[in-house]
């Protein structure tokens, strides 16, 4: 087995989660011609991995350094996974909904993208 592979497997191996992926698309109503969007399930049930890091900002002047979370999540590079689209990840036992907040590093053995904690839409 070649090095890219057995990387890849070891990544995979750490694969605890699952996530589900919506993307939020224009959709016309063929009844009332009206164009609205609509979250589109584009994949469903793909393992993966979701990271934590703390990041402390101390910022000049302030007594006290603000602390805020990475959040990223690792999957196989052939995904696609839009820029803006939901991801629901379940690791752990806990369900929560993401959205992506750009472009992912894609690797030979995996991708990484960045994730925010998805805010209530309206």
């Amino acid at each position: 087995m070649d090095m890219g592979k057995m990387h890849r497997k070891a990544v995979e191996s750490l694969y605890s989660g699952i996530c589900t992926v919506y993307e939020h698309r224009k959709v016309k109503d063929a009844g009332t011609k009206l164009t609205g969007f609509e979250d589109i399930l584009v994949l469903e049930n793909q393992p993966c991995r979701l990271s934590f890091e703390r990041i402390n900002a101390a910022v000049q002047g302030e007594s006290a350094a603000a602390v805020s979370q990475a959040i990223k999540l690792f999957l196989s590079p052939e995904i696609v996974i839009k820029p803006g689209s939901k991801i629901t990840v379940t690791q752990n036992g806990v369900t929560a909904d993401y959205t992506s907040s750009g472009v992912p590093a894609v690797y030979q053995s995996h991708q990484e993208i960045i994730l925010e904690l998805e805010e209530e839409r309206a």
